[in-house]
């Protein structure tokens, strides 16, 4: 190890302890700072070594807090309809998400019929940020009927949008129409995801509806790609 320039030192000393689960999945690694100290080295050095791993997909940056140890991506099963925290119930991750727009509009033409209700009835609009721990990693914008959900209330989308539409409101959901294509991020995805600008990112654009054929949301979600896998069957025809 004596040859072995100190930066590639420093970065098999981390993927040691992220090997041998002393640094777990979504742990923070020690600081900059900190690792200028236990090396000796400069903070030059310690982003040679944090920027080698960064490219080998062992850990990540996030904007203003700091490096962790990669998360494995969130699974999507298209053939699923789970919402966010259904999606990471097995994880055991601390999620959360941050509401940046909660407010009723008059529907539009378009969106009245994406909704299937008339021009000018009005809508929720919620807007928010899906997190895994301290990481942003999805952008959902919401329409939602005011009519079907008068007591919607920010707290609710704080959490999960689905156990109110099942659990409080005893509404039966039944299927998401949803299209995926793959786009480039808008200056308020790169801001709120904290993403390449340079990259494509996915957008779902999807429709809710109930048992009873009502459709109760209209969605468009943005993904950090880094983030999620989306898996499907395929069965060939007999």
């Amino acid at each position: 190890m004596g040859n072995k320039p100190m930066y590639r030192q420093i970065a098999d000393a981390l993927r040691e302890k992220i090997n041998a689960g002393e640094l777990k999945p979504g742990d923070a690694l020690p600081t900059e700072s900190s690792l200028q100290e236990a090396f000796s080295v400069s903070r030059v050095t310690v982003r040679q070594a944090l920027r080698l791993l960064t490219e080998e997909q062992i850990i990540e940056s996030i904007q203003g807090s700091g490096s962790y140890v990669k998360e494995e991506r969130v699974n999507y099963d298209i053939y699923q309809l789970t919402g966010f925290y259904e999606k990471l119930a097995d994880r055991n991750v601390d999620t959360h998400s941050d509401v940046r727009i909660f407010e009723v509009l008059k529907a539009d033409v378009k969106l009245a019929d994406k909704l299937a209700i008339a021009p000018d009835d009005k809508v929720w609009h919620v807007k928010r940020v899906r997190f895994i721990k301290q990481k942003p990693v999805n952008l959902e914008e919401t329409w939602m009927p005011l009519a079907m959900f008068p007591d919607l209330t920010w707290e609710v989308m704080e959490n999960s949008k689905y156990h109110y539409v099942e659990q409080l409101k005893k509404m039966t959901i039944d299927r998401s129409e949803q299209e995926l294509a793959p786009v480039m991020p808008s200056q308020e995805a790169i801001a709120a995801l904290a993403l390449d600008p340079t990259r494509p990112i996915l957008e779902k654009v999807s429709r809710g509806f109930l048992k009873d054929g009502r459709v109760f949301e209209y969605s468009r979600n943005v993904f950090n790609s880094d983030d999620y896998k989306f898996t499907l069957i395929a069965k060939r025809r007999q």
